[in-house]
């Protein structure tokens, strides 16, 4: 899984959701109060499909027969911390800690490489929960996921000593926490940071090497848009999931942030979607020319989405109750559908889906059943999506 999350809650009326008669009541006051704003950016059909999409996504227009859209989508609470952990974790209350999700996906499915850790995370949000919208909670910490910034730098990654005596070193630290969790009434937790040690003493010799974009050719790091400085940072984060996933990562989260546009919409989207646009194409594009697109599931999206009326002079508040995801890939069907919402794009009113729901969906889209997917902890047995989910079959390819 490869997740594209564009943090802060993107607006889609002027993205990917084209709505005629929005268009045609700019100004006018909508059916939820205030007053309703047309999209300043074009809309075009593209595909055999004609779906429509904005100016502001020329390069991912290119895909959209590629595309399961998910355009009923509604979540619990219209605040950023508690979208965003509900989103990764399940849980919209941060004391109630949880997994998350890719987590949860590593302990269901294992890891395909030794070497590596089975999740990572790059450039993850450090508000709106922090790590726990990628630690594992009270699954064992090796689920956890394991954060890069998005210019490959892991923070002492590399020993300051030669590999012999970090060897010695950490096989000395091993033994005695062996000794310490044969002692009756130990932690479980001993287990975990053993096995983490030997983990991370394993990625040094592996990691820096996967990292290290200078080592695609130049053609390839081109068309991703690959260049110094935070204007590059979201296309260096595409080919980093590129290349961990083509490793054996099972699960690689990206972020691009700043999407809560209460105002300055109209040059905060042309920013935004220019740093995204070309990237998000390019991944597609590489995924696919190596074979691991029918093998890879891409999510694009937002923990909610925005309002079609005015906020300010240039500004959409959120939207909880109804917004789109998009999926590509593994699994789903290409050039569809699932869902919609009223004329507006307020609230879905058809394929409506919940946070649970998504959840239940991707874990079958990898095979797992979330109702049997459990972890036994205090006393009961927890699962992602907790007593909820309904899995979305008509999108399964």
């Amino acid at each position: 899984v490869i997740f594209l999350f564009m943090e802060g809650a993107m607006s889609q009326m002027d993205t990917i959701e084209y709505k005629p008669r929005l268009q045609a009541s700019d100004g006018q006051a909508g059916p939820g109060g205030g007053k309703l704003v047309a999209s300043k950016f074009r809309f075009a059909q593209y595909g055999d499909t004609g779906t429509w999409v904005s100016e502001l996504f020329p390069h991912i227009a290119r895909h959209v027969d590629r595309f399961c859209f998910l355009r009923g989508l509604h979540t619990d609470t219209p605040a950023h911390p508690q979208a965003v952990i509900q989103l990764h974790t399940g849980a919209s209350i941060a004391s109630l800690t949880r997994p998350s999700l890719g987590s949860w996906l590593l302990y269901g499915l294992g890891t395909e490489n030794d070497d590596l850790p089975g999740y990572v995370t790059v450039n993850p949000p450090a508000n709106f929960g922090g790590s726990i919208n990628y630690g594992s909670a009270f699954l064992p910490a090796h689920y956890q996921g394991t954060k890069i910034d998005d210019s490959g730098n892991m923070p002492n990654l590399r020993s300051v000593v030669d590999r012999r005596l970090q060897r010695r070193q950490l096989d000395l630290i091993q033994s005695l926490n062996r000794q310490y969790s044969a002692v009756p009434g130990a932690p479980a937790e001993v287990e975990s940071v053993i096995e983490t040690h030997e983990l991370a003493y394993r990625m040094q010799g592996k990691i820096p090497q996967l990292l290290d974009l200078s080592r695609e050719p130049a053609s390839v790091r081109e068309a991703y848009g690959i260049k110094p400085g935070p204007e590059g940072s979201f296309a260096r984060q595409c080919l980093m999931a590129r290349r961990l996933s083509e490793a054996g990562v099972r699960f690689v989260e990206i972020c691009q942030g700043g999407w809560d546009h209460h105002s300055g919409l109209h040059k905060g989207l042309i920013r935004n979607c220019g740093l995204v646009d070309r990237p998000v194409a390019a991944l597609l594009d590489d995924l696919d020319q190596r074979g691991l697109l029918d093998e890879t599931l891409v999510l694009f999206g937002s923990e909610f989405g925005r309002q079609p009326s005015a906020q300010g002079e240039d500004g959409r508040d959120h939207n909880i109750t109804g917004y789109p995801m998009i999926l590509a890939g593994a699994g789903v069907k290409s050039g569809y559908s699932h869902g919609s919402t009223d004329e507006f794009g307020i609230r879905a009113i058809d394929g409506r889906m919940h946070t649970t729901d998504l959840h239940a969906t991707l874990l079958a889209l990898m095979g797992l059943e979330h109702t049997q997917l459990t972890y036994r902890y205090a006393g009961r047995d927890f699962r992602l999506t907790d007593v909820a989910g309904n899995v979305a079959h008509e999108i399964f390819a």
